[in-house]
């Protein structure tokens, strides 16, 4: 597992075809015509922050059986998969959700993962090596972290969070780059925007992006804590704390793909840059709540 997953993959793309688009249509020399209109550039920055951030959204859940190739469970065809079912079921009508699509994917390790655009339309899968790893009642456990991940609105509220960070990445990105191309250029008097500015907009979206990432991956650690403690209410803390340790247990090289590993029960990456705290953080919240 490398970085924070699917949407923030799919969100950067997003990002990046709108920039260009926007430079091709010439929305940069509207914003520079009377010099830096940081009224206007704002409100571009947001609708396009934003609007690449919910086209990431939508997307997800595609994206995530596209990646993994999950399989949705439509009529299951042994008692593994009838129980999956069940229990899934069961554990979204005590969150008050309503009932995702249940999916098995084929990978080695044990993870899951859920995402999708709402709480009523959503995914849950599971891997094929947590299923054979795992006894029934972690699995169940695992299941209702995800199940929580849903009820808690984490998808949504990442997208918001993430359509400010694009915000403020392409505002400052794009103020810094004004500021630069006037200076290369002399301060000259020609409106349109030079080719330092281009240049210099790509690169500090990028670097900017990169530390906007700490502030995601931080929400992400933050989201996991309270889906432990769903999971806990909807499976029971002993059966929570257990999955927790056979998932501890069981860390190393993951086949989940870069584009889902923010939305998987364990993560990659280290310190700034963890989407998941470190499993035993996690069980010691566990084991001092309540």
């Amino acid at each position: 597992m490398k970085r924070i997953g699917l949407f923030l993959l799919t969100n950067i793309a997003v990002m990046v075809v709108l920039s260009i688009t926007a430079s091709l249509l010439g929305v940069n020399k509207y914003l520079t015509a009377n010099g830096l209109n940081l009224g206007a550039l704002l409100v571009f920055c947001a609708l396009f922050g934003f609007g690449g951030s919910f086209i990431s959204l939508a997307m997800s859940k595609w994206m995530a059986k596209r990646s993994t190739g999950a399989q949705v469970i439509t009529q299951p065809r042994n008692s593994a998969e009838m129980w999956l079912l069940q229990t899934v079921e069961r554990q979204a009508r005590a969150a008050g959700i309503g009932m995702p699509e249940v999916a098995v994917y084929e990978a080695p390790e044990p993870n899951a993962f859920a995402t999708g655009m709402n709480r009523d339309n959503a995914l849950v899968a599971v891997s094929t090596g947590l299923l054979r790893s795992m006894q029934q009642d972690e699995v169940e456990a695992v299941l209702g972290h995800e199940v929580s991940h849903i009820a808690n609105g984490d998808m949504v509220t990442l997208t918001l969070i993430q359509g400010v960070v694009n915000t403020f990445v392409m505002f400052m990105a794009r103020v810094i780059g004004y500021a630069i191309d006037r200076a290369l250029s002399g301060n000259r008097d020609s409106s349109a925007p030079g080719f330092g500015y281009m240049i210099t907009v790509m690169v500090l979206e990028i670097v900017f992006g990169f530390l906007a990432t700490i502030i995601v991956c931080w929400f992400s650690r933050q989201r996991e804590f309270r889906a432990d403690a769903g999971g806990a209410h909807l499976a029971g803390k002993r059966k929570m704390v257990a999955a927790l340790q056979r998932l501890g247990g069981a860390q190393g090289h993951s086949t989940l793909p870069e584009q889902v590993t923010a939305f998987g029960i364990v993560g990659g990456a280290k310190k700034l840059f963890m989407t998941h705290p470190p499993i035993e953080e996690r069980i010691a919240a566990l084991q001092a709540a309540a």
